[in-house]
């Protein structure tokens, strides 16, 4: 046999090198294509409104005043996920906020104690509800709308309809800053620190992902797919850290992004890296299937729906304390937000599709284009409008998409190109998608296809 003397051919520039820097997923893709559009929207507004949108006290506020929505987003798309729906967080929220409210104001109860009473009478509505969807079999839809009628009528029983303050170090979790520490340099000394913690997390996080590639015999993304990825993600982060720094004296970061942060790495953590994360994915996508491979389906049900109105009650403590004061109407269409945030996002209706990211994303979609509108001085009225269109037009974008077999932008682009491709390389004995044909749209691998044993996931 002799050695074949033919140079290896040159790797050409193609456009699923760029779908790499997004995840390689069909849904991480979506998910960057709805980031275009929020990056888009933010230009957008930023024209109109003579620079308002990306002055620091906007952002700061913008922070501040959806932080609470984008944490119900955290725990919504998990009860997407598992092809559930809560109605009732709105009123979770509301009826915790009251209860602690009351708690510092007539028990005299420490305000550190007062978040640990609130986080505990979220989790006990939410074993409740979670116990009447898992194990008595009601479906979640009836179940929250109970709860969402329930507890908007007990937050209005236990505040008599008042409006209850709370004390003042209780309010900085919700309008809170980082303090002002070291020399004066005229910028929050510690949001750019935090900034600078950050990107550097960034470029580790990147190039430890493609050190773990080359372990597991994967083939990782170019490397310089990798650069721009890196470089586009820290000079974002570098320019929001100078903006967010260079607020008024007194403001920064808010506290409530921190936390919100926070919460963003742990259930991103856990719903890509756990046991528990991939079988919310495989209960959503296949529940039969999901329990013929041992998942117990009842246990998660259960637990997504508790963790919803813990991440509910956190929410409603943080609009109280961003508010001074909680009252009847707090909570009113907060579900609707979070439910419009987690579809825009791309989550599936059907379940079994999403992610934290996405999530966070969509909310942001929403909130800028609210915050956006509001600065222009266009009514309540046409915002709500604007909103239900927006809403309507990208789930129905998604839907479409996928009925004709293009999952995304990037997807519609380069199916010539994997065509091409698949006719150049030689047949391969294992089965390939199709140029026609959609990939995926599991970005875990963990949806088993209908009426299909589902022989590739480690059982639980």
């Amino acid at each position: 046999m002799t050695a074949s003397t033919e140079a290896p051919a040159k790797k050409r520039f193609s456009f699923r090198d760029l779908g790499k820097m997004f995840g390689g997923g069909s849904s991480n893709v979506r998910q960057f294509g709805i980031l275009f559009s929020l990056i888009a929207i933010i230009v957008l507004f930023q024209i109109l409104t003579d620079g308002l949108t990306l002055s620091s006290g906007n952002l700061i506020n913008l922070v501040s005043q959806y932080a609470y929505i984008l944490i119900l987003a955290i725990g919504m798309v998990m009860v997407i996920i598992a092809g559930h729906i809560d109605l009732s967080v709105g009123s979770v929220a509301a009826f915790v906020g009251i209860v602690v409210a009351t708690a510092m104001q007539q028990w005299n109860l420490p305000w550190p104690l007062g978040i640990v009473l609130g986080l505990v009478v979220g989790a006990l509505i939410g074993a409740w509800q979670g116990w009447w969807v898992a194990f008595v079999g009601v479906p979640a839809f009836i179940v929250t709308l109970a709860g969402m009628l329930i507890f908007r009528g007990g937050n209005q029983l236990i505040g008599n309809a008042n409006t209850i303050p709370v004390p003042q170090g209780f309010t900085e979790i919700g309008a809170g800053y980082l303090p002002e520490v070291g020399p004066d340099t005229g910028y929050n000394n510690l949001t750019l620190l935090l900034g600078l913690i950050i990107a550097l997390a960034v470029i580790f996080m990147e190039f430890r992902a493609r050190r773990v590639q080359r372990t597991m015999g994967s083939q990782p993304a170019p490397l310089w797919v990798s650069i721009i990825k890196v470089v586009v993600l820290v000079v974002v982060i570098g320019f929001a850290s100078v903006l967010f720094a260079g607020g008024r004296v007194g403001t920064s970061f808010p506290i409530s992004g921190i936390i919100l942060g926070v919460l963003v790495l742990v259930y991103s953590f856990v719903t890509r890296n756990t046991i528990f994360g991939r079988h919310i994915y495989s209960v959503g996508g296949n529940k039969h299937a999901a329990e013929l491979s041992g998942v117990k389906s009842r246990r998660i049900d259960f637990l997504v729906m508790m963790n919803m109105s813990t991440l509910a009650a956190l929410a409603g403590m943080i609009f109280v304390a961003r508010s001074q004061a909680s009252g009847p109407q707090d909570g009113i269409g907060w579900e609707l937000d979070a439910i419009a945030a987690v579809f825009i996002g791309g989550a599936a209706v059907a379940g079994g599709i999403g992610t934290v990211g996405g999530s966070i994303i969509g909310g942001l979609v929403m909130a800028v284009l609210n915050n956006g509108l509001q600065l222009l001085g266009v009514g309540a009225d046409r915002v709500q409008i604007i909103k239900g269109l927006v809403l309507l037009v990208a789930v129905g974008l998604d839907v479409w998409n996928k009925s004709q077999g293009r999952p995304s932008i990037i997807g519609f682009l380069t199916k010539n190109r994997r065509k091409d491709k698949l006719d150049l390389e030689p047949t391969s004995s294992s089965p390939s998608v199709g140029a026609g044909e959609a990939p995926s749209e599991d970005p875990q691998g963990l949806v088993p296809t209908a009426g299909t044993p589902d022989t590739s996931r480690p059982r639980g």
